[in-house]
């Protein structure tokens, strides 16, 4: 981009750049603040109710912590909010190619004048892709393991990793523990207060009115809007449950939608948390040793490994990148699926994690990639629509979130760009992995009958669909030596093709 230099102009912040890293620091702190509430952003799609919540509330929040110098401006579209805001602004890079493209375009027009990297990842653009270049594939570990050598953490004195080894997997995917809820502390939640009134009341009037048409059940806002709530959030998970966090962080327990995970999801995509200092703040409790090495730098991958790939990932692969569709797959997402309406669902994870979608706009990564991804995969749903029904439905999506997440990891779209192999399980995983199968319709053992579970069976059936497709990977080659050897597959690709509940 050209970059016409101003240190004075106003700050423009996006819903999703609220915290004092990308407002309060030596070149910024000094700036008015321009927030502009676009009637078009939530207008478009069925975006989660507490998801538009969440970002309304925070904006409004900012506005009233920062005083005089923030304006608010309420606008059809953000071109129409900066033009009656009437002077030039400077700008973060945006989240998305639809918001990089509206600056592109107002710095033409001279609304923008200067576009300021980032603070809300720690790793620029130009650096990830010196990493990346020259690589066909692009591993998440590799990349992790350079993010902890860069910026020196969990590390020995001589450079090696911590504990002698870079990855605590192994010791963090223990099955639940035979109860129905983890015996650790609760999360942090907030108390709401005014802003949440006002803000409730203004989504209901818009919903009468048809301007917005969301997804989801309204209910008490669960996560953290404001700088101070989101530290409250953060120190209430690292001082009483990231000791526990890394042990059953694979686990799904019905009566336990949080169990021992951190909820930070939102406060760091809302830009509220530096990721920076949420790291070396984690890896504090190791060295004090109030926290497990294992669950340290479990937590510590997530954040600067995982969130940091999938960020860049999304500004390296590129728009077309959501296009990709290497299985074929085409089917549309069911009405059930966008309604989310649980309650017609008879698998019991199925329908545990989409109610977790539709009464909190939540999931936790195993429920989104092993059920929820796992349950589409099988079922050939389309990629693309499928992100962005990921985006869309959750408190914590955004346009760069969902395409590695989702056209890469979840549904092997990409043909092996980010994953190595399909996440595709049978019914034995989410029996292992969970307390869901022990009251279910379905038998995890059994792929035909009546009781015959939906992922088992789905499970036989997508590597039939899509045998040719996978043979040239060699992870695949145990598991379609199995597909030969089954005597009533025909049977199973019959039923499943007709299946209509599940």
């Amino acid at each position: 981009m050209n970059r016409k230099k101003s240190g004075s102009d106003p700050l423009w912040l996006f819903g999703d750049q609220l915290g004092p890293h990308f407002h309060g620091t030596a070149g910024n702190r000094d700036r008015e603040i321009l927030l502009i509430r676009s009637a078009a952003a939530f207008a478009r799609r069925p975006f989660h109710r507490q998801k538009i919540h969440l970002v309304e509330a925070g904006i409004r929040r900012l506005a009233a912590d920062l005083g005089d110098r923030v304006r608010i401006v309420d606008a059809p579209t953000y071109a129409d909010g900066l033009r009656r805001f009437g002077r030039p602004v400077v700008v973060h890079e945006p989240g998305s190619h639809a918001a990089e493209a509206l600056v592109r375009r107002l710095q033409k027009q001279g609304l923008v004048t200067e576009v300021l990297p980032t603070p809300g990842f720690v790793r620029s653009k130009e650096d990830f892709a010196t990493w990346a270049r020259d690589r066909r594939r692009f591993v998440m570990e590799d990349f992790y393991r350079d993010q902890r050598r860069r910026f020196g953490v969990l590390l020995e004195p001589d450079g090696d990793p911590a504990g002698g080894k870079w990855n605590f997997d192994h010791e963090n995917r223990r099955p639940p523990p035979g109860r129905s809820t983890l015996p650790v502390p609760a999360p942090w939640f907030p108390s709401e207060d005014d802003v949440d009134e006002q803000v409730r009341a203004d989504l209901d009037k818009a919903e009468r009115d048809g301007e917005i048409h969301p997804v989801g059940v309204d209910g008490p806002r669960l996560f953290a809007v404001s700088q101070a709530e989101a530290e409250e959030a953060l120190d209430r998970f690292l001082d009483h449950r990231l000791a526990t966090f890394g042990p059953h962080q694979d686990a799904m327990l019905s009566a336990d939608w949080a169990m021992s995970h951190a909820l930070l999801s939102v406060p760091l995509n809302l830009g509220l948390l530096d990721p920076l200092d949420v790291v070396h703040r984690a890896e504090e409790r190791y060295l004090s040793g109030t926290a497990p090495l294992a669950s340290v730098e479990g937590f510590v991958r997530q954040i600067l490994g995982w969130r940091e790939w999938i960020w860049h990932l999304y500004w390296h692969l590129g728009p077309d990148y959501l296009k990709r569709n290497e299985l074929d797959a085409d089917r549309k997402l069911p009405r059930w699926w966008r309604e989310l309406d649980a309650d017609t669902v008879e698998a019991a994870c199925l329908r545990t994690a989409l109610t977790g979608v539709r009464d909190r706009g939540y999931a936790h990564h195993i429920e989104r990639l092993m059920v929820l991804g796992n349950h589409a995969l099988q079922r050939g749903y389309d990629p693309a629509e499928l992100t962005g029904w990921f985006a869309t439905a959750f408190v914590d999506g955004f346009p760069w979130v969902m395409p590695a997440n989702v056209i890469g990891m979840s549904q092997y779209a990409d043909g092996g760009i980010v994953g190595t192999k399909p996440y595709a399980a049978g019914g034995a995983y989410i029996s292992r992995m969970s307390d869901h199968c022990g009251g279910c319709t379905y038998n995890p053992k059994k792929r035909v009958g009546e009781d015959a579970c939906p992922f088992t069976a789905g499970y036989w059936a997508f590597l039939d669909r899509n045998a040719d497709r996978l043979a040239g990977n060699p992870r695949m080659r145990q598991p379609l030596n199995g597909l030969r050897r089954l005597s009533d597959l025909p049977d199973v690709v019959a039923r499943e093709n007709r299946r209509d509940r599940f």
